[in-house]
């Protein structure tokens, strides 16, 4: 059995229901089930399909196989962060290059399942890819709002070539998703594929079980933009260990850029409530201001013990070289938990010898930035 609950009042809701707000306090819904974990016939994320949708008719489940992403270790990565065990979870190895799939595979299935033709979502690159790549799967139309500007051309390019329509919204992602919350709360028509919908938490939480299947670690770190990330893990954590699979709770290492920082000041500046800022990073994917996720997130950082860090462009930017030297490649984005991580080596907040994964959340060819290549002469081939 599932069903919808408010983490906040507790209310809970029929999963039939498509709006993810609840109508006694506002606060988005999380998905609840009642399962234990049944390891199904499907690799990657549907795997775990017991504990993520237990009651979808397999006929309508919507996948191109992700999930099952490799995990990299690197004596660079060791050496730059201090650690020694250290490995790289790489979700850009996912079918549209983002941790974004895995969510989507669940949140499209549900708009199958729930009879939507027309899915809509706000983005800065990521979610709109993979949001297009599943809906033409599915044959639903889907709909896309861009902050004008803000969005990186090699992801609009997949949302355009999977037949997204693409709406641009003058200023950034916060701006477009007010836009959203105002065309839903007047149109029924649309399902929306943003982390406001609680079924891309319940896809993004096989990060952490294909982690946490095989290995004890001491911190899990990622990028923190939106913070539905942040939701899913530390979700993942605490199921696992109320379904008594782990003993072990990791703690969270939650990473913002210093220019998008607003999870990491209400944390650490003990703050009652959010306080929205107008973002501004090198990191597209998580130049957000005011995440959706906050109060879900916060509660799963205080149920792990959990760190919220922050880092500059220019520690990222370094942090992405040492990834990118090292054969693995990376999004931007996705370098700011090596370099939140490394930030608390170098305090001594993290152990040398504690094991820790850094989830890298893009492919390297989802937001370019090349300048001054320096070409070789032919001569030194001779």
């Amino acid at each position: 059995m599932s069903v919808l609950k408010c983490p906040v009042c507790g209310n809970e809701y029929d999963i039939n229901r498509s709006n993810y707000l609840c109508d006694k306090c506002g606060n988005i819904l999380e998905v609840i089930h009642e399962n234990d974990f049944v390891k199904e016939n499907f690799k990657g994320v549907w795997r775990y399909k017991s504990i993520i949708h237990p009651g979808i008719d397999k006929r309508l489940i919507v996948t191109r196989g992700e999930g099952n992403t490799f995990v990299y270790g690197h004596e660079n990565i060791s050496s730059y962060s201090g650690i020694k065990n250290i490995k790289l979870k790489h979700e850009g190895e996912n079918p549209t290059g983002s941790f974004k799939d895995r969510g989507m595979t669940v949140a499209v299935s549900e708009a199958m399942r729930l009879g939507y033709k027309k899915t809509l979502c706000a983005s800065t690159g990521n979610t709109s890819a993979s949001a297009a790549s599943y809906s033409a799967m599915a044959g639903i139309e889907n709909f896309v709002l861009i902050p004008d500007g803000k969005i990186a051309v090699n992801k609009l390019a997949q949302a355009y070539v999977y037949g997204s329509k693409i709406i641009k919204v003058p200023g950034n992602f916060d701006d477009a998703m007010g836009k959203l919350m105002n065309i839903i709360s007047k149109n029924n028509n649309f399902y929306v594929l943003n982390s406001i919908n609680p079924w891309r938490v319940e896809g993004q939480k096989t990060i952490a079980f294909e982690i946490l299947e095989e290995n004890e670690p001491d911190f899990i770190a990622l990028p923190a933009g939106n913070l539905g990330n942040t939701t899913a893990i530390g979700k993942a954590i605490k199921e696992f260990h109320d379904l008594g699979l782990i003993k072990k709770i990791p703690r969270i290492v939650s990473v913002q850029a210093e220019g998008a920082s607003p999870f990491y000041n209400l944390v650490n500046n003990h703050e009652d409530s959010l306080n929205p800022v107008n973002p501004e990073t090198i990191a597209s994917a998580i130049r957000i201001g005011n995440p959706v996720n906050w109060k879900k997130a916060l509660k799963y950082i205080k149920f792990t013990n959990g760190i919220v860090e922050k880092v500059t462009d220019d520690e990222i930017l370094n942090a992405k070289r040492i990834i990118d030297r090292s054969g693995i490649g990376c999004e931007t984005a996705s370098a700011a938990s090596l370099a939140g991580v490394k930030k608390l080596s170098d305090a001594g907040i993290i152990d040398r010898n504690d094991e820790v994964f850094c989830i890298l959340t893009g492919n390297v060819l989802k937001d370019i930035h090349i300048e001054n290549i320096n070409f070789m002469d032919i001569n030194i081939l001779s």
